[in-house]
């Protein structure tokens, strides 16, 4: 395979300078270029090698009401980062922390694991997680396993 890596997350902002005040606010995202389009713009946020792309919406939301840990019908689920302790991450963004899901503990899955689900500005879900570590040896996906995984 050629080089590839992870490049960004769009998301179509009811109120892009709410988003971007949220994402740099909370999880320490700065802004890295401005790309003018006509009366328009796109701002690209950066964390690590991570970007959110803004981008005005022009349109309302078809869908229902996002809640929980994201929508069930396909498409993208939410968006995650992992902290250090959940409890800290919820304190420090008070009421700007609406909570759609938890804190749930997954200690039957991995000793200390838990997650939170809240919404950003734009109703979209973003879990907060600590804990979450790698298997050792993930069984490998056969072409014959895939209907007893799912």
């Amino acid at each position: 395979m050629a080089w590839l890596k992870f490049s960004q997350m769009a998301i179509s902002c009811k109120d892009p300078i709410a988003t971007e005040k949220f994402y740099t606010k909370y999880f320490g995202f700065q802004r890295a270029r401005v790309a003018p389009l006509g009366k328009e713009q796109i701002v690209f946020l950066k964390l690590g090698d991570m970007y959110l792309e803004l981008i005005q919406a022009k349109e309302e939301s078809p869908a229902y009401q996002i809640r929980n840990d994201g929508p069930a019908y396909p498409g993208w689920r939410h968006l995650g980062f992992q902290v250090d302790n959940v409890d800290a991450k919820l304190a420090e963004m008070g009421e700007d922390a609406k909570i759609s899901l938890g804190p749930l503990n997954f200690d039957e899955f991995i000793r200390g694991w838990r997650s939170v689900w809240i919404t950003d500005p734009n109703g979209n879900i973003i879990e907060i997680s600590q804990g979450y570590t790698d298997q050792d040896n993930p069984p490998s996906l056969e072409a014959n396993e895939v209907a007893s995984i799912y």
